[in-house]
């Protein structure tokens, strides 16, 4: 029987992994996306959360709805960022990113 503490366990293990990606790659995009799996991992965690502890409310639901669009809207404004740094500099790898040197 797959129990909260399996579902628990599964979003501690991709939230590790997003955030091990976060640290570790220095391409733009690459962190984007181990942000988004971390955000992921806390929908797993918030939906798992509401199914075992409190069934007839959907408060764990609405909370994982509101991550996501909170996520889509993270993607597109740093999708934006990145596409445009990219035209200037030719290159999406952070080091590169020195705009705030003179």
């Amino acid at each position: 029987m797959i129990g909260l503490n399996h579902y628990l366990l599964l979003g501690t293990a991709l939230f590790g992994i997003g955030l091990y990606g976060v640290f570790a790659k220095r391409n733009a995009i690459a962190i984007l996306m181990s942000v988004e799996l971390m955000l992921n991992a806390v929908n797993v965690n918030f939906v798992a959360i509401n199914r075992f502890v409190q069934p007839a409310a959907s408060l764990g639901q609405l909370f994982a709805i509101f991550v996501i669009v909170v996520a889509a809207a993270e993607v597109s404004v740093g999708l934006a960022l990145i596409i445009s740094i990219y035209r200037q500099r030719r290159s999406v790898n952070l080091d590169d990113f020195n705009l705030m040197k003179w």
